[in-house]
């Protein structure tokens, strides 16, 4: 199923929260919405199909990675690949963002999660103990890194000059 990815405004957040709601046992509330979207750095998109949001997804742009902070899809929609061309689309951004990696959190026992994240070359890196407070649950931290270029180091400049000469 193809879905067409936009900014999420304001008048989204019914919808979104009713997938928040249906999708996770500690959802966001509205009000958890807007005061993240407030942040400066902090940004939602939507998934819509036939004008109907089926997907939402909230994350932050520090200086140098992306991170994810919560994604779902309306469990009538899935496996249908609304998730894999959200998280498509954040892997297209890391190029045009000069950021090299994408980053989250995902609940140990969120199997499912931790198998899509696995699926489109997310690798575990961390154990986060009791990242989750109200059950006190340890997280997984996931990372997706771009893949480096054939004979470049993994942290070299990319510059007019750097292009010109083999590092």
């Amino acid at each position: 199923m193809r879905v067409h990815v936009r900014w999420m405004v304001r008048r989204d957040l019914p919808e979104v929260v009713a997938i928040e709601r249906a999708c996770f046992e500690f959802p966001w509330g509205e009000e958890d919405f807007l005061d993240c979207l407030r942040q400066r750095n902090c940004i939602g998109m939507v998934a819509e199909h036939e004008k109907r949001i089926v997907g939402f997804m909230i994350y932050e742009v520090p200086k140098n990675r992306i991170h994810l902070l919560n994604i779902a899809s309306d469990p009538k929609h899935r496996r249908l690949g609304v998730a894999r061309q959200m998280v498509g689309k954040l892997i297209g951004r890391l190029i045009n963002q000069k950021r090299s990696r994408i980053v989250l959190e995902v609940r140990e026992t969120n199997l499912p999660a931790l198998l899509f994240f696995r699926s489109l070359g997310f690798r575990a890196v961390e154990i986060r103990h009791n990242f989750y407070e109200e059950v006190r649950e340890d997280a997984y931290l996931m990372q997706y890194r771009l893949p480096v270029e054939q004979g470049k180091p993994e942290h070299a400049p990319v510059n007019r000059i750097t292009d010109q000469v083999e590092v």
